[in-house]
C-alpha cells in the first residue's frame, strides 16, 4: 500500500475533531434541556413572607418623636445646667437628628419651657392618680406635694428659674410657665386637702405649704436628708389638721 501524505492525515484529523465537536454539543444540548425539563417539574419552594410592621400614622410618630425630645431636655436640664442644655446634645439624647428636634421647636427656649410644663403636667396628672378618690390623709398629700419639689422636675425648673434671671430673652416665658404650674398645682393641693379658702386664713396656709415643699427641694439639692424631711412633713400634717378643720 502506498503511504498516507502529510495532508491527507491532517485532513482527516480535522474531520475527526469536527465530528468530536458536534457530537459534544448535541450532547451538551440534551443535558441542558433535561435539566431544564426537570427544573420545570419539580416544585418549587417560595420563601415566606416577612411578617409586615403595623403601619403607625405620621401624626403619631410626630407626638412620640416630640415626647422624647421633651424629657430629653428635662433630664439635660436637669443633669447639665442650662450651659450644658443645648438643643444638639438634646437631639442626641432623644435619639433624633437636629433637624428634627428644630422642626418641633424652632428655639432653644421653645424647647426647655415646652419641656418643663409638659412634664409638670405629666406629674400633676399622676399626682391626682395618686388619690383618686380626691381629698385623703393630708399627711399623705404633704409628703406626695414635697416629692414634687425633690425630684428632677424641680431640678431642671430650677436652673431655667436662674436662666431666666438672665436671660431678657428667656425671662417672660418662665415668669408666665412658672405662674401657670403654681396656679395648677396650688389648686390640686386644695382640692386634695379639702381646704375651704373661703375661710380666712385658707389660702395662705396652702400657699404656705407649697413655699414650704419648694423649700425642702431646694435643701435638698445639697444634702439628701430624708429623716428631717419626714419629720417635717409630719408636722404639717397636724399643722394642716389644726389650720383646716
Amino acid at each position: 500500500m502506498g503511504g498516507v501524505s502529510t495532508t491527507e492525515a491532517a485532513e482527516r484529523a480535522e474531520s475527526t475533531d469536527a465530528a468530536d465537536a458536534t457530537t459534544d454539543a448535541t450532547t451538551n444540548a440534551a443535558d441542558a434541556t433535561t435539566d431544564a425539563t426537570t427544573d420545570a417539574t419539580e416544585p418549587v419552594e417560595i420563601a415566606p413572607r416577612s411578617p409586615r410592621l403595623p403601619h403607625v400614622p405620621k401624626q403619631d410618630r410626630s407626638r412620640a418623636t416630640r415626647q422624647r425630645l421633651l424629657a430629653a431636655a428635662v433630664a439635660c436640664l436637669a443633669e447639665h445646667g442650662w450651659a450644658g442644655s443645648t438643643v444638639s446634645v438634646v437631639a442626641e439624647r432623644a435619639g433624633v437628628s437636629r433637624g428634627a428636634a428644630q422642626h418641633h421647636f424652632r428655639t432653644r427656649e421653645d424647647l426647655f419651657t415646652a419641656a418643663v410644663e409638659y412634664v409638670a403636667e405629666e406629674r400633676s396628672t399622676a399626682l391626682r392618680a395618686l388619690f383618686p378618690e380626691g381629698a385623703a390623709d393630708r399627711r399623705e398629700v404633704v409628703a406626695a406635694l414635697v416629692d414634687l419639689y425633690t425630684g428632677p422636675l424641680f431640678r431642671a425648673a430650677l436652673h431655667l428659674w436662674v436662666a431666666a434671671s438672665n436671660e431678657e430673652q428667656l425671662r417672660p416665658r418662665v415668669t408666665e410657665l412658672e405662674a401657670r404650674v403654681g396656679r395648677e398645682t396650688h389648686r390640686i393641693a386644695v382640692e386634695l386637702l379639702a381646704a375651704d379658702e373661703s375661710r380666712p386664713g385658707v389660702r395662705e396656709t396652702v400657699q404656705g405649704l407649697l413655699d414650704m415643699s419648694r423649700g425642702l427641694g431646694l435643701a435638698n439639692l445639697l444634702t439628701n436628708d430624708g429623716g428631717r424631711r419626714e419629720r417635717v412633713v409630719a408636722q404639717w400634717g397636724v399643722l394642716l389638721d389644726e389650720a383646716l378643720g
